[in-house]
């Protein structure tokens, strides 16, 4: 029986949508995650504990498990087990990207650099060391700016600054977010601030499978409501998109030049791309699915999960198509108001009763501490929604968010 190896800190939301998706193939699946499982010697080989943050080390440790328990698959399932996943597939003679090609995407200055050097549309940036302080470069960037940790996702840490007092207040706060233990980077990626030029125009997200270099286009989502800071937390994404076919084959040709441009050639790839009157512009490019549950709103083919897609590609498994469902669909990332500790959710069976909603889950348990952007990385929860159009999608999930009320205490 074929055995995959998923790459999932346990910090993730999506580890039970991958084991889902696995039951319905004839396929061993194992999870390698940051944190010993209390019954993991008894498992039979079903989990693993890896260190993440040192990839050499998690590399000998996933080459010494597959001596016991042969892979034919690794999958990353978050960013930072992106480049552990290359390297150990790449020591077990497995399908891969390349770790540089890997390592490039994950750091954002590398990244931006690359596109850059390829000819692609780009804005201006500029490296900063936390050593040094914020003074010298706040007077010498163009405003308004973008501040970005080098590693971290899911917009934490991003911040936009529009004088020199708002740079100087984004570059400390960002530091300290980077002292915190959750959000410890990889070595050399925790001790520089990447700064941008702020990029006006619409933002849209793009979902997409690389199979031998070719880019599929899965998905392309809208998203609604304007991001433009000075914190850059999404909240609704529609598919399909309401753009225009040209406008969309744009969109999908950038895609095509960027990861082509930094090697990349196979699996699932997450961009995040800025469209205003001189076209899109890449904001983000990530070589794994879409994070949290926003997954749970694209079925392909015949029903299949987006998980199923990537594992049946991974293992070389048939795919009948990967058309998405023609009905339109949606996810609201449930924000955080502000922080404290949760403590009621009311309204849940009101939102759940509105029009076009198929699920909505909280996702933070009550009593525990919540932390909005730029600081946190989390949402309360996901609002899931379906309809005729995209608009109707969009409405449902704006009526059931407005039906809850969350009580946080400071």
């Amino acid at each position: 029986m074929a055995r995959l190896l998923l790459l999932i800190p346990t910090t993730s939301y999506r580890v039970s949508d991958f084991l889902k998706a696995a039951r319905g193939l004839d396929v061993e699946v194992a999870v390698g995650s940051n944190r010993r499982q209390v019954l993991e010697k008894y498992s039979q080989g079903r989990t693993v504990t890896l260190d993440f943050r040192d990839p050499e080390r998690g590399t000998k440790q996933i080459v010494d498990y597959a001596r016991q328990y042969p892979l034919q698959a690794i999958i990353a399932v978050d960013d930072e087990t992106t480049v552990l996943a290359a390297k150990a597939s790449k020591a077990l003679g497995l399908s891969h990207n390349s770790p540089g090609s890997i390592g490039a995407a994950a750091n954002k200055f590398r990244f931006r650099t690359v596109l850059t050097e390829a000819g692609l549309p780009s804005p201006g940036f500029t490296l900063v060391s936390l050593d040094d302080g914020p003074a010298e470069a706040a007077n010498r960037v163009d405003y308004p700016c973008v501040l970005k940790p080098l590693a971290l996702s899911a917009s934490r840490g991003v911040i936009r600054a529009n004088d020199t007092a708002a740079f100087a207040t984004a570059f400390h706060r960002i530091a300290k977010i980077l002292k915190h233990p959750d959000a410890a980077s990889p070595a050399g990626l925790r001790d520089h601030v990447l700064v941008e030029d702020y990029i006006p125009g619409t933002e849209v997200a793009l979902e997409g499978l690389l199979d031998c270099g070719r880019l599929n286009v899965l998905a392309l989502f809208d998203k609604p409501d304007p991001l433009e800071g000075p914190y850059f937390e999404e909240t609704i994404y529609i598919t399909p998109s309401r753009l225009s076919a040209p406008v969309q084959d744009a969109i999908a040709a950038m895609t095509a030049r960027a990861v082509t441009a930094l090697g990349l050639h196979d699996g699932p790839v997450h961009v995040e791309l800025r469209i205003n009157e001189n076209g899109p512009v890449i904001i983000e490019l990530a070589p794994r699915s879409i994070g949290g549950l926003c997954s749970r709103v694209l079925r392909f083919g015949v029903g299949i999960s987006l998980e199923e897609l990537i594992l049946r590609h991974a293992l070389g498994l048939p795919v009948d198509s990967l058309e998405r469902e023609v009905l339109p669909s949606g996810v609201m990332m449930i924000p955080i108001p502000r922080a404290g500790r949760l403590r009621h959710v009311r309204g849940l069976e009101y939102a759940r009763s509105i029009p076009g909603i198929e699920d909505l889950t909280i996702t933070i348990p009550l009593g525990q501490e919540v932390v909005p952007l730029p600081e946190g990385s989390k949402y309360l929860g996901f609002i899931f929604a379906r309809g005729a159009t995209p608009q109707t999608v969009e409405d449902a999930l704006r009526a059931a968010h407005t039906r809850l009320e969350f009580t946080i205490e400071a």
